[in-house]
């Protein structure tokens, strides 16, 4: 069965909590007015030559998954003009690499292009070993699990966590990492454990790493910060994406363009940064009156002028 994330997030949008609580520095640009997000903006457009501090940062490309199918190269070759300087793909119907075979598409992005490939989520319960050897012919430096969803008990988190290790092994064995990417669930309290902190504490650190999808924490009532704090250098990679303003707490399909919605990310940024993490890749799931590009290239905008 080949590997559908669409069908595995509406999954997930049925399991949603009755309600959530959101940290409230999460919601810091909520203040705003309209009037004070309209002179910010123009001020952007004024400013466009300052730069932020952030450095390199890169994109997951199920942003773009209505359209990539159409031209990968042509999308790819935009999102360079946009500013992005890595690439994180994902397993979609042309897999990883887009109907290039791994060689040719990293070639693609990292000489052509001038950016870094960098990572890939894919299933990791469908033919992984495979999977790991050409992301390393492709010279990518993770392999990311984007989701496995709620479960009955822990010991169904238990037997995940013991499949995390098994893949840490084997990128191991090809010169790669692996690493997971979070979504809420596993943060809600499961037979009186917290499924994160079980994968994070039972993961082998020399293998296994973890992306935090810092809206997806948020939306779980967690602050990111506590987790930076008591599992330094266990996050390598950041999704980052923004909560569109006033979106009611049951809510979890709500995020936005980038920089236009109510998280606060420069503190989160910045303290990201200091606990390990390496890499930042803008993820947009929905589109607030925008079309998939037009979201990439306004969240490209953001990324190279945040100051943190």
């Amino acid at each position: 069965m080949s590997y559908n994330r669409r069908k595995f997030m509406q999954q997930a949008g049925k399991a949603a909590a009755a309600s959530l609580l959101l940290p409230a520095w999460a919601c810091n640009n909520a203040e705003k007015t309209d009037a004070e997000n309209a002179e910010g903006t123009e001020q952007t457009t004024e400013n466009q030559a300052i730069k932020g501090n952030l450095g390199a940062f890169g994109i997951q490309l199920w942003t773009l998954r209505d359209v990539i199918g159409e031209d990968p190269k042509a999308t790819l070759k935009t999102l360079a003009g946009y500013g992005y300087g890595q690439i994180e793909s994902f397993e979609g119907q042309q897999g990883m690499f887009w109907g290039m075979k791994p060689a040719e598409f990293a070639s693609y992005v990292n000489n052509d292009l001038g950016m870094n490939l960098i990572a890939s989520h894919c299933n990791i319960m469908e033919c992984f070993e495979e999977k790991a050897a050409q992301a390393a012919e492709a010279g990518m430096k993770y392999l990311i699990c984007p989701w496995v969803g709620p479960q009955e008990s822990m010991d169904d988190f238990k037997r995940i966590t013991e499949r995390f290790n098994e893949c840490g092994d084997i990128c191991k064995a090809n010169g790669i990492r692996f690493a997971y990417h979070n979504h809420d669930y596993s943060f809600a309290e499961l037979d009186g454990e917290i499924p994160q902190d079980y994968m994070m504490d039972n993961t082998n650190p020399d293998t296994v790493d973890f992306e935090m999808d810092m809206y997806w924490v948020i939306v779980a009532g967690v602050d990111p910060l506590s987790y930076f704090e008591r599992y330094p250098n266990r996050f390598r990679l950041a999704h980052v994406k923004d909560r569109m303003k006033e979106a009611p707490a049951e809510e979890k399909q709500a995020s936005c363009t980038l920089g236009k919605g109510s998280i606060d990310y420069p503190p989160l940024l910045a303290a990201a940064k200091t606990a390990g993490i390496s890499y930042f890749i803008l993820e947009q799931e929905r589109y607030d009156g925008t079309t998939p590009m037009e979201g990439a290239e306004d969240g490209a905008a953001y990324l190279a002028g945040v100051q943190i």
